[in-house]
């Protein structure tokens, strides 16, 4: 059984994001999907699972192998809170389910990805606070949180993980930045694992800022 690279993406859909934000959130999946597919290490190894949350927390794709990926129109209520602590949550609960560990007869996955995109401040402030560290828990070989638009907080997002960025706008052109550099990280990622290096982010384009 060939070892996956688990890539899972936990995207913001509260109600500030209604709108360009999140029809160019769609647009960037399905280039993230499409460049990936163009990789013969990533299509051999990386699965993917999108959860969404705001007010409620929804998997809109199971995980599933890049091969036979159906990406789902994300969608946005008309208003709806931050509810991030409970999106991790979620994801704690995936990992747990998904995450194949090595046994004295056959190796397990490799560490898994996250990605995480919110353009606000988690609503779910003791949720957020109790379970990052069990986010820390699950070992993730990398977690990437990009805080989307001037209303983001990143300094929560740093108690996360250190690879926190910022795009200063919410329209097409960043966000379509910001997956293609997911992207590259994604494939970069499953082409060290494979040659067994270590994996190092790709260095971002100047338009997307990291949060020293």
């Amino acid at each position: 059984m060939s070892r996956r690279l688990i890539t899972y993406l936990l995207i913001d859909t509260s109600g500030s994001m209604r709108g360009e934000p999140i029809e160019a959130v769609n647009a960037g999946l399905h280039a993230l999907l499409a460049s990936l597919r163009t990789n013969p290490y990533a299509l051999d190894s990386v699965h993917l699972s999108i959860t969404t949350f705001d007010s409620e927390v929804k998997e809109v794709l199971a995980l599933t192998s890049l091969p036979d990926v159906i990406l789902p129109e994300i969608v946005c209520p008309a208003s709806g809170a931050t509810f991030l602590g409970a999106g991790l949550e979620q994801i704690c609960l995936h990992v747990s389910r998904d995450v194949r560990k090595s046994s004295s007869m056959e190796k397990g996955d490799w560490k898994p990805m996250l990605i995480i995109l919110t353009d606000g401040k988690p609503t779910d402030t003791m949720a957020f606070n109790e379970v990052i560290p069990h986010i820390k828990a699950c070992d993730f070989a990398t977690i990437v949180a990009c805080a989307a638009g001037p209303r983001a907080d990143s300094v929560s997002l740093k108690r996360l993980t250190e690879h926190v960025i910022s795009l200063d706008t919410m329209d097409a052109a960043s966000f379509a930045r910001f997956f293609a550099w997911v992207s590259a990280a994604c494939a970069k990622d499953s082409q060290s694992r494979g040659a067994g290096t270590q994996m190092d982010l790709p260095p971002p384009p100047p338009e997307i800022n990291i949060v020293i």
